[in-house]
């Protein structure tokens, strides 16, 4: 027997017990018979009574557990594959990092990556790289697709503009490129104007392109027409990075001098000058809005003012439209440098709110 003689004893009784109050007599009578347990009569005070319908209903219960447990294991393994494990529940800060392995492993390039972008709408990864080349990916299946050529040395940069039109790169060979992305990435314009290598571009608006050079300084150019309209000199030495506010109203660059400056790009103006890292200032980057109310919080700045309340429908949308000014202002900078510091600044004073 598959089960002890007691158990299917017990099997045996709590069929009958079901048959009987069930009223298939016959049956009943004649699985007594050759089960052995003539005489048995159903009880409701039995510990047999029912007991068929009760180990029935628990399987069914339990099965359904067992199916909801195999489903999460299953999502389980998934985050784990992906390296997504303590993303959404983390409690410790070290779980907020993705863990090994990898979703995918991107091996094309033949010397250093240098910069990596994602589309802004596609599942499109562009990659950047000494070997003067920048190779495009599909970001979610991990293929190769193409590879961009025409740069003669290290590729330092690149930026796709908000619609994703457009993919620009800057190189050590003292230009910079514009790709047609629906042209299958076609170089549309390359731009002149550096005396040295190019080490960082970003748009500056739907138009305009703002790059950082080791020739000490930072240009705006027109993307119609590749010309450059204004170039901003101040920086001592090689300038690293450049990044425009939320609103595009102003630019912010990184230095080897040490220092972090904010330019009005309009007028060619500076408007602040930051200094305390005392090794070269790598980054630096306009902090999202979304940042802005934890970072009052940790410089000890009260909350921004709200616009008063209008007095007609007019009033809502000037009030709304001085509300998104004020929050896609240029409000905090952080910068990153090799005195192995972070630093948090008040775009609007140049005074150092926090060190990480």
């Amino acid at each position: 027997h598959v089960l002890p003689e007691r158990q299917l004893k017990e099997l045996q009784k709590a069929i009958l017990d079901f048959m009987q109050t069930q009223g298939y007599a016959e049956s009943s009578q004649v699985f007594a018979r050759e089960t052995d347990n003539e005489g048995f009569v159903a009880d409701a005070t039995d510990r047999h009574h029912n007991l068929l319908a009760k180990k029935w209903t628990s399987v069914i219960r339990l099965q359904k557990k067992i199916m909801d447990l195999e489903t999460r294991l299953s999502k389980l393994q998934d985050d784990i594959a992906t390296g997504a494990v303590g993303l959404r529940r983390a409690a410790k800060p070290t779980e907020w990092l993705p863990r090994p392995p990898a979703k995918q492993k991107l091996a094309q390039h033949r010397l250093p990556i240098t910069g990596v972008r994602f589309h802004p709408q596609y599942t499109v990864l562009a990659t950047a790289s000494e070997d003067m080349t920048v190779k495009i990916w599909d970001s979610e299946s991990g293929d190769f697709e193409r590879t961009l050529k025409g740069h003669t040395k290290s590729v330092q940069g690149m930026a796709f503009d908000a619609k994703g039109a457009v993919l620009v790169t800057c190189s050590a060979d003292l230009t910079l490129r514009v790709w047609d992305v629906a042209d299958e990435y076609k170089c549309v314009r390359t731009l002149h104007g550096h005396d040295h290598c190019v080490s960082a571009v970003s748009f500056l608006g739907p138009d305009k392109l703002v790059s950082a050079s080791r020739d000490k300084t930072v240009k705006v150019w027109e993307l119609s027409t590749g010309y450059c309209i204004r170039t901003l000199a101040g920086h001592a030495a090689w300038v690293r990075d450049v990044s425009v506010s939320p609103d595009a109203r102003m630019i912010c660059t990184a230095s080897n001098d040490q220092s972090i400056r904010l330019w009005d790009p309009a007028t060619g103006e500076c408007k602040g000058d930051m200094r305390g890292h005392e090794n070269v200032v790598e980054a630096a980057r306009f902090a999202p809005p979304a940042a802005h109310p934890a970072l009052r919080r940790l410089a000890g700045l009260p909350p921004a003012p709200r616009p008063p309340r209008p007095s007609s429908a007019a009033g809502v949308d000037a009030t709304n439209g001085e509300a998104d000014a004020v929050e896609n202002a240029a409000q905090f900078i952080i910068s990153g440098a090799r005195d192995k510091t972070l630093r948090l600044w008040d775009a609007t004073t140049s005074t150092l709110l926090h060190t990480f």
